[in-house]
């Protein structure tokens, strides 16, 4: 049975960072009363997760209108640091995200990277006996997960904060999209010359 670390609905639940951009460090945290939960996470996880918290609320919007804010309600903006001491209970692998109909909640359950025990028969030299045989995986029971469900409109601030962080990091470069170093980096598109950030 999984340590499940559950806020129903947490006083605050944010995305943040620690370390100076391009070498940043992103966390999940969840917070009631004194009890922090951290979960540490790839840009890229943040990045998802924020597109499609957007559009599960957009889809929800559609049918319940009442019920969903267009966009984050002012009253609660939070651009405040992450709560200190920030420790890491386990690193993101899987996420899901859901509507609670009932509720009128969002809910989302994070589980940790796990290791996946693949069986296949194979020969002396590591080879499958047979490639047309599905190979079985065997994914074991997670030892955490972190459970947060939250309003509509905490989740639509949850996601204006995590599109705020995301663009505090490096710019891109205008031709290959990827981060601009603070001394360049080489661009493929541009046959490998070093790019400056365009200021």
């Amino acid at each position: 049975m999984p340590v499940m670390h559950a806020f129903d609905p947490p006083e605050r639940f944010v995305v943040g960072t620690v370390g100076e951009p391009g070498a940043r460090t992103f966390f999940l945290q969840a917070r009631e009363g004194a009890r922090v939960v951290s979960v540490a996470l790839e840009k890229q996880q943040v990045t998802v997760l924020a597109e499609r918290l957007d559009e599960l609320l957009d889809e929800v919007m559609k049918s319940a209108p009442a019920v969903v804010p267009a966009i984050a309600p002012y009253d609660l903006d939070d651009n405040g640091p992450l709560e200190q001491p920030i420790e890491e209970e386990f690193r993101a692998g899987t996420m899901t995200l859901a509507w609670d109909p009932d509720e009128d909640m969002v809910v989302l359950e994070v589980f940790p990277i796990s290791e996946v025990e693949v069986i296949a028969e194979v020969d002396e030299s590591g080879r499958l006996v047979d490639e047309d045989a599905e190979i079985e995986l065997e994914e074991a029971e997670p030892d955490e997960v972190l459970l947060v469900r939250i309003a509509p409109r905490n989740a639509r601030a949850f996601v204006k904060r995590a599109e705020a962080v995301l663009g505090a990091g490096r710019p891109n470069c205008p031709f290959c999209g990827s981060p601009i170093d603070p001394e360049g980096h080489l661009c493929v598109r541009a046959n490998g010359f070093k790019r400056r950030d365009p200021v």
